[in-house]
């Protein structure tokens, strides 16, 4: 199934689609596009926010867009795999019986499965700027994006049946 199909369909059941994806088999390649894409994804949203900022403060936008780009396509995923590893650990604590790569691949889908959302907060960040409404979204990004990490990380763990 194509990228987008599997993010409309975690929108309608995030457990059956990170069944699927566990079902392929553990291919740390796979995991790593999934990370790569997502942080890449979360760089272009970034640069409406980035665009507004330079023009509103007078700074240099190649210099923004060069901090965002190495701090989501280097630093992030560096984190996001210290972050799945600390769930796996919690997981484990309260008796999940998955592994490493499950846990890795849940974190790594929820973020790239909310992507969509973020771009759209990237939008409203840059055309209308801080207010009510990029709070509204923020919130929409971040409870949708813990919901799929939850239920993927529940299906990764099979704690849940």
């Amino acid at each position: 199934m194509p990228v987008t199909s599997d993010i409309t369909a975690t929108y309608r059941g995030p457990r059956r689609v990170m069944q699927r994806l566990l079902s392929m088999g553990q291919r740390e390649d796979r995991a790593l596009a999934i990370l790569m894409g997502a942080c890449f994804i979360v760089f272009i949203a970034q640069m409406p926010r980035l665009s507004r900022e330079s023009h509103l403060t007078g700074q240099e936008l190649n210099m923004l867009l060069g901090g965002a780009l190495l701090g989501w396509l280097f630093i992030a995923p560096l984190m996001l795999y210290a972050l799945a590893g600390l769930s796996h650990l919690i997981a484990r604590l309260i008796g999940g019986q998955g592994n490493w790569f499950g846990a890795r691949l849940a974190l790594f889908w929820s973020l790239l499965a909310s992507t969509p959302l973020l771009l759209l907060h990237g939008l409203v960040a840059g055309f209308i700027g801080p207010g009510p409404g990029l709070q509204a979204v923020g919130f929409v990004w971040f409870a949708t994006f813990t919901w799929f990490w939850i239920a993927c990380l529940l299906q990764a763990e099979g704690s849940a049946t």
